[in-house]
């Protein structure tokens, strides 16, 4: 196929801050923050639900959702939720959890679903000789119970398509798979001019239940 790995780019963060230049790309980030208790705090008052997650990592491993209400504080670590009176006692438990690993704190977003579960998507690109082209665009269903959507934790894979159509309507499945499209050449190039020598990319995108598209990370070694 002439497919070559290319360049590798673990960072998160690093990533996400190349492409929040771009001012057609930026409005479909959710507000990123790297990991302290005061923009913690800051954001959980902004948007009373958060996705914690490693810098660098994959597969779903160390992502918590964090909710704020009038009751105190929850985070949710695969099936599990636990609950605090105090934020300060979320901090102590989130810290235990992080080890010491950097993390990046993301607005939650409230995703379309099928059958009460959340669903994202997966757009794989791919650097050939003759340029650029899709290996994949596939929906992935979270298994019940979750919200991480990974197919190493259970999840469903189903086409774009099925997604689309099961979550929102299908009246919006051209016009959806069209803006993720757009959406994912815009920004390689972007990541491209920044970091050279890329030749494997995986998107993972979310619609929210308006329809609106959200980019939630970037891979350079997508599974």
């Amino acid at each position: 196929m002439g497919e070559h790995q290319g360049r590798q780019l673990a960072s998160k963060w690093a990533k996400t801050a190349v492409l929040l230049t771009h001012p057609s790309i930026a409005p479909h980030i959710p507000p990123t923050k790297k990991f302290t208790p005061n923009h913690l705090k800051s954001m959980l008052d902004a948007h009373q639900m958060v996705v914690v997650k490693p810098v660098v990592g994959a597969g779903g491993h160390g992502v918590i959702k964090v909710t704020q209400n009038e009751y105190g504080y929850a985070y949710t670590y695969y099936s599990q939720t636990k609950r605090f009176a105090s934020f300060a006692a979320l901090i102590g438990a989130l810290n235990k959890q992080r080890k010491g690993r950097a993390y990046i704190i993301q607005k939650g977003i409230y995703l379309a679903t099928v059958n009460g579960r959340p669903i994202d998507y997966r757009v794989k690109y791919v650097k050939t000789e003759k340029g650029w082209v899709y290996r994949a665009i596939v929906g992935r269903i979270a298994r019940k119970g979750l919200f991480v959507t990974n197919l190493c934790r259970g999840g469903t894979l189903v086409t774009a398509a099925q997604g689309i159509s099961s979550s929102l309507s299908s009246s919006a499945v051209s016009e959806k798979k069209d803006q993720m499209r757009q959406l994912t050449v815009l920004s390689t190039g972007v990541l491209e001019a920044r970091y050279p020598g890329i030749g494997q990319l995986g998107f993972d995108y979310g619609i929210d239940k308006q329809g609106k598209i959200w980019i939630f990370e970037v891979n350079t070694r997508p599974q």
